[in-house]
């Protein structure tokens, strides 16, 4: 869905933004946009032909970060605070309450977007591609742009780790399509990119040098936009991450020890970093463990 001329859109600034969007939706609006998923401040919403955005940044300006309450009643914890100057946006999600999800079919406009499933399971239909189905811990996703897709239901403190390209990009609602769709086309591209169903069940482990990997197939499917793994090591396992392109570590189990120029560190289960271009980086897996590693190629 395309917004009309937006120069000529009635701007409406406020302080409290679920407040002032629930008042219009309580007076007839539907709501059309919402933006950015992890802290919304603008949102974009018509009755018949009338429109109105409303926003408590109406300078447009690009702002810290934050923890909290985001789109469809989902909690975020931001895992790149700098989000590399307005390029990328890691969150890790989570979804208190069990049952139906507030959701609604909407797209994104952005150029990657992946959901990594780390604890629980959450069941979620895409357009054209079958009847919904469940992800649980250890899968994932690649959400092409622009597909239209929906999240139905979780499990009580279920997990996911979002990783999307821009930072900051926009939620548009899709009033008119239903989901699951009727056709199924499971080859069709979306923005030059095809959708991803990895199950890790299904997926053998391959080893490379000394360290175990699964590959999800998103390297491919994205257009060579990113290469997604998942890396499993013993203790005191050591493995190198060459300088080229930057890589983005999410530990899913165990501690893993970094060093990279004059800089190294320890990562905890659920900690994360992102890795420069400009150094190799070796990282020791204190204990057994287990990583997703994103690996950028176009970013």
């Amino acid at each position: 869905m395309e917004s009309r001329n937006e120069s000529v859109i009635p701007t409406r600034s406020c302080t409290d933004l679920d407040k002032e969007l629930t008042s219009l939706l309580n007076d007839g609006y539907r709501l059309d946009m919402i933006m950015p998923a992890d802290d919304p401040h603008t949102a974009l919403l018509s009755r018949n032909e009338q429109q109105v955005r409303i926003t408590t940044n109406p300078q447009s300006e690009i702002r810290n970060p934050k923890s909290g309450r985001g789109r469809a009643g989902m909690e975020y914890r931001d895992l790149i605070p700098d989000r590399a100057g307005g390029r990328l946006i890691a969150s890790h999600i989570r979804i208190k309450k069990a049952g139906e999800v507030p959701d609604y079919v909407h797209f994104h406009k952005l150029r990657f977007q992946m959901i990594y499933c780390k604890a629980g399971w959450v069941r979620v239909v895409y357009e054209d591609q079958g009847k919904p189905f469940v992800m649980n811990a250890g899968d994932c996703v690649l959400q092409p742009p622009e597909i239209r897709h929906r999240v139905l239901e979780a499990s009580r403190g279920a997990e996911v780790i979002e990783i999307s390209a821009p930072a900051e990009h926009e939620t548009w609602v899709d009033h008119d399509l239903a989901l699951p769709t009727e056709s199924l086309k499971p080859d069709r591209e979306f923005g030059g990119q095809k959708f991803v169903r990895h199950v890790a069940d299904d997926v053998p482990w391959y080893t490379e040098g000394t360290v175990e990997y699964r590959d999800t197939g998103i390297l491919r499917a994205s257009g060579g936009f990113a290469d997604v793994r998942v890396a499993r090591l013993q203790e005191n396992q050591r493995t190198r991450i060459h300088r080229g392109e930057p890589t983005f570590v999410f530990v899913l189990l165990g501690e893993v020890g970094f060093s990279y120029s004059d800089k190294a560190g320890r990562l905890a289960e659920g900690d994360s970093i992102i890795l420069p271009a400009e150094y190799e980086t070796s990282l020791t897996s204190v204990s057994k463990s287990e990583r997703l590693e994103v690996r950028f190629h176009d970013l």
